[in-house]
């Protein structure tokens, strides 16, 4: 039977909004960091492709822990595609697979079809991508030379622009739901417009609830190891658009236990105590013990746990 990693005394919990550099993969920007910085126990919301820059949410320690509630909110991107040119995984990173003409279109027919993603209710998967069928992500069956099954998910598309028409170059930005990519909706957009279309460059500017403006650079962080808990959210303010709960002793032992507390016992400012309000649950000390979310249960509200932290 295997032993648990003993946990490093340099080991943060919280988490790092780094700004990703073009080139590496998200697990490769996280290896650095755990090889530099001895962060055993490491993770990110929201997968980079390595042509990709920008907001990378890594998640230390006990920050592994909130994944599911930082993955799940909109992202904002700024991107680049051009027309004319098509790939096997969509961007310039891949392979030309056609290359068309796109003389015939106009600024404002492009520009059109850019501001279309916004009735978008779905779309198709890149062949070239970590999502996985029977087991095995798809670019696994793309390199090993096999049939990639078509695979289609539901996408919301909150907000386009376009912030540059200079054909066969356009800028846009895109407010997007999770797992939404880019990369296929330049590709969607190609085939519609009949010329083809290839993702060039994007950038992630916000990752809800954290911005590039609050992003480090890898090597900053790599590079300052002195400076590195300062980088680091806490725990508390990792999910800032939740309220925190504080709990007496009592309560926070029962809490531990996973017991779940009547909402009219633990009222929460900025709440109403309504069934579906989701809040952080705090020991006394300031310490998060858990999330938590108001349920009804037997003709009450209750604070259901959703995830220890202790």
């Amino acid at each position: 039977m295997g032993r648990s990693r003993k946990r490093s005394a340099a080991q943060l919990d919280g988490v790092l909004v780094l700004d990703k550099p073009c080139g590496p993969t998200s697990a490769g920007c996280l290896a650095t960091i755990r090889r530099a910085l001895n962060q055993g126990k490491i993770g990110h919301a929201g997968t980079l492709d390595p042509l990709a820059t920008g907001v990378l949410l890594v998640l230390l320690g006990h920050g592994t822990k909130l994944a599911p509630f930082l993955t799940d909110g909109p992202k904002t991107y700024v991107g680049e595609l051009r027309l004319g040119v098509r790939t096997d995984t969509y961007d310039v990173q891949g392979t030309v697979v056609a290359e068309k003409p796109f003389d015939h279109l106009s600024p404002a027919d492009v520009e059109q079809a850019v501001l279309d993603w916004g009735a978008l209710a779905e779309q198709e998967v890149p062949p070239v991508s970590a999502a996985k069928h029977e087991g095995k992500p798809l670019y696994a069956l793309a390199r090993a030379g096999r049939d990639v099954p078509v695979k289609v998910k539901a996408v919301e598309i909150y907000r386009v622009q376009v912030l540059e028409t200079a054909l066969p170059l356009v800028r846009f930005r895109v407010t997007v739901s999770a797992g939404t990519y880019v990369r296929s909706l330049v590709h969607s957009l190609g085939m519609r417009l009949g010329c083809g279309a290839m993702l060039t460059a994007l950038t992630r500017e916000r990752c809800h609830p954290f911005g590039l403006d609050q992003a480090h650079g890898l090597e900053e962080v790599v590079g300052d190891p002195g400076g590195f808990p300062g980088r680091v959210i806490p725990l508390r303010r990792a999910l800032p658009h939740w309220p925190l709960a504080p709990l007496t002793g009592e309560q926070a032992e029962a809490v531990r236990n996973g017991t779940w507390l009547p909402v009219a016992q633990v009222p929460v400012a900025g709440t109403a105590g309504q069934p579906g309000e989701r809040v952080m649950l705090a020991a006394p000390d300031g310490t998060p013990l858990a999330l938590a979310e108001a349920k009804n249960r037997d003709g009450s509200v209750y604070w259901s746990i959703l995830r220890g932290l202790w």
